[in-house]
């Protein structure tokens, strides 16, 4: 059986997770955020008292650690070690030391090789920054979203306020999102890049919707 692989690329902010939610409710099919899973490596490197950018510490960390996804319908749930985490990995700090952490090779092949098994079982939309060029570089669909940093900025922050975290300043996550971008795009393996068959959609003056509805025809079109 061939299985519907859709891979949604792009920098902090531009809207990835958001759109591959509502593409695979759209879709009835299994959403996967890969983030959540760079973000559960660092929580447990911060939770445990270490430097993110700490590349054998890491090492050293991501041999026994034990990330696992479950899904309730469209609804995506991380547990580290264990513990259901979906909501303490979405700090700031966690979602900079998710950026230190991805540069890792051993974290990256670990969690590559989960990922792609779950792309091998079941149809899915997946969502990060090297899916479509180093995850999942078959995927027979593939998408790369591109906003302002004014406009990525704002969106995050809004959502982060709508999450009660009011300690926080739009520049400030401006700063966050330029080191972020930075240090995905550079890293030496498996950097943020469009891969060169994918469909790159500027999201900075585009509802959710209307991105929404231009991959869900783009493909339509190329299932025709």
């Amino acid at each position: 059986m061939t299985r519907i692989n859709i891979a949604i690329d792009g920098p902090a902010g531009a809207g990835k997770s958001t759109v591959a939610k509502a593409v695979a409710k759209d879709m009835n099919i299994i959403y996967l955020d890969t983030g959540a899973m760079y973000r559960a490596v660092a929580l447990k490197a911060i939770q445990s008292g270490f430097d993110t950018r700490d590349q054998v510490v890491l090492e050293a960390l991501v041999k026994d650690i034990d990330i696992r996804i479950e899904h309730d319908g469209n609804e995506q749930r991380i547990f580290l070690d264990g513990k259901d985490v979906s909501g303490d990995i979405r700090t700031a700090e966690v979602s900079i030391g998710a950026s230190n952490v991805a540069v890792n090779p051993a974290v990256r092949i670990k969690l590559v090789e989960l990922q792609r098994k779950i792309a091998k079982d079941n149809d899915v939309v997946m969502d990060g920054r090297d899916i479509g060029t180093y995850v999942l570089p078959d995927a027979r669909h593939k998408f790369f979203l591109t906003a302002s940093i004014e406009e990525r900025a704002k969106r995050r922050y809004y959502e982060m306020i709508g999450k009660g975290m009011s300690d926080i300043t739009i520049s400030q996550i401006e700063k966050d999102i330029s080191y972020r971008d930075k240090n995905d795009s550079s890293r030496a393996f498996a950097p943020l890049s469009k891969a060169s068959d994918a469909i790159e959609i500027d999201t900075t003056s585009l509802s959710e919707q209307e991105v929404v509805d231009c991959v869900l025809s783009h493909i339509t079109n190329k299932n025709e």
